[in-house]
């Protein structure tokens, strides 16, 4: 059987709680579904590459975004944009554990593996 790979992109953060959260889910789920999970971090979402602020997100009805997190990192990867991480002033050393910085180039070779599927929240 083949690994199916997921890249997904969240652009949105506590300014749109729902859509934030659904983008979290998602990967969650694929990851122990046994999809090959990469999450992206950009716009509002950036600030959750920082321990800390995934603890202080709450949406009624939802899995804590700390469990989600350590769902996907579990066997996935998540990336904080470049650009996103500079306007925030967020360096490498701020970042929480399992998150890395990296730029659209990475982004676009991992959307374009064979076998990979792509959404954007």
């Amino acid at each position: 059987m083949t690994t199916r790979n997921l890249v997904i992109k969240v652009t949105s953060g506590a300014d749109a709680p729902e859509r934030c959260a659904q983008a979290f889910t998602v990967a969650a789920v694929a990851a122990a579904s046994g999809a090959r999970v990469s999450l992206w971090l950009t716009g509002e979402s950036s600030w959750f590459a920082l321990p800390g602020r995934a603890e202080e997100f709450e949406l009624p009805h939802s899995a804590p975004l700390p469990d989600l997190i350590e769902a996907i990192t579990a066997t996935g990867t998540i990336t904080l944009c470049t650009q996103c991480a500079a306007r925030r002033e967020i360096t490498e050393e701020m970042l929480r554990p399992g998150v890395r910085i990296a730029g659209a180039q990475a982004f676009v070779a991992e959307v374009l593996e064979d076998g990979t599927q792509a959404l954007v929240y």
